[in-house]
């Protein structure tokens, strides 16, 4: 069926370049119908029931004044359109929201992101007590709010609720590689404990201040903003293959399956398999970070969020639809588990099935092959 199409828009310009009349002419096929509308009539307005109340609804289209009416005479040319006020540049960070969950996008990669955030805090007078580069993590030790610089204090205390102005809080920045290349994503956790307190609770799994959180980012965003428009640095600490394992093993478990194993945490260990998967030019279909699964089709390329097919494809039906996609898909899940101090990555073929061994040895060599 594409095929077909892509001849009938070949055979529709071919034509075009022949000038044939019943196709361009006035009384062709695909003629000028930019006065048609002058033929237009107007009538009544619809009449609504008596029982129904009904609202008044504004023209969403208004017709501009300098368009002909019923009184002009002879074939109309359409005026140009006002240029768009747009901005020449759109901002290398932008906030992004999912549920209660929030996160800053950055279209740079984690090592040039890594200084810039770090630098945020410092100034606005955070300690930092504990960075590491490699994974893209650093937090900061129990403070009061007053304790901060004076401008941020002042803007944080203004918009944060249900939180004492000389309670303590601390906070702890993540950095993870974006979904494109060359990109990545701030993620914030805080916490707060009443002045004076010496307990050392652990990290929760969400902020226990929405509103802190939410007013911490703000400001970082602002702040990154800032910095991008002077030029940022790169971290060479951190841009030498931060979430690279430091040690790969393929082995293969009791029952004789093939096993990947990563010498890292699960953080570090969850972004290498990902970059190395996108490395590798495999699609990854979807993810499910709290099952530790990649869900992978070995039959399409990986996708490229900026990547267009050519005039050529489009007009011969080269884009696959999906059921072209369905019907020749390969689909595995690379599945990542925890164990001690290390990271074992197996391929499945499904939540009850293990991928065949001679497929899940060369996914997992692929994925050897990419990381670090």
């Amino acid at each position: 069926m594409k095929r077909l199409a892509g001849l009938s828009a070949l055979a529709l310009i071919i034509s075009n370049t022949s000038g044939c009349g019943w196709l361009w002419g006035e009384d062709g096929y695909f003629r000028d119908r930019g006065s048609d509308y002058l033929e237009a009539r107007q009538t009544a307005p619809m009449q609504m029931p008596p029982s129904v109340e009904a609202k008044r609804i504004d023209p969403l289209l208004p017709v501009p004044m300098n368009v002909a009416d019923s009184r002009a005479e002879g074939e109309f040319e359409v005026p140009r359109p006002l240029a768009l006020q747009a901005k020449g540049e759109v901002s290398d960070y932008s906030l992004q929201k999912s549920g209660e969950s929030r996160w800053v996008v950055a279209q740079r990669a984690p090592a040039e992101v890594w200084p810039v955030a770090r630098q945020f805090f410092e100034d606005g007078g955070f300690r930092v007590v504990d960075e590491r580069p490699q994974t893209g993590e650093f937090s900061t030790s129990w403070q009061r709010l007053d304790h901060l610089s004076a401008p941020l204090a002042r803007r944080l205390g203004s918009r944060v609720g249900g939180v004492e102005p000389n309670s303590e809080m601390r906070a702890r920045v993540r950095i993870e590689p974006g979904v494109q290349r060359g990109s990545s994503e701030i993620f914030v956790l805080t916490t707060t404990r009443p002045a004076g307190s010496s307990a050392d609770t652990d990290w929760p799994s969400r902020s226990d201040s929405p509103s802190l959180e939410a007013a911490l980012l703000d400001e970082m965003l602002a702040s990154m903003a800032r910095s991008a428009e002077q030029g940022g640095s790169v971290s060479l600490l951190a841009a030498r293959d931060f979430d690279a394992p430091n040690r790969v093993t393929l082995s293969e478990d009791g029952n004789g399956n093939p096993m990947l194993s990563l010498g890292a945490d699960f953080d570090r260990s969850w972004s290498s398999i990902g970059r190395a998967l996108e490395a590798g030019d495999v699609r990854v279909d979807d993810i499910n970070r709290s099952l530790g699964v990649y869900y992978i089709n070995l039959a399409e390329r990986a996708e490229k969020k900026d990547e267009k097919p050519g005039f050529f494809a489009s007009l011969w039906g080269g884009e696959p639809s999906q059921e072209e996609i369905d019907a020749r898909a390969e689909r595995y899940q690379v599945r990542l588990t925890q164990v001690g101090d290390t990271v074992q990555v197996t391929v499945d073929k499904d939540i009850n099935t293990v991928a065949p061994a001679d497929v899940a040895r060369r996914i997992l060599t692929l994925i050897q092959e990419n990381l670090g």
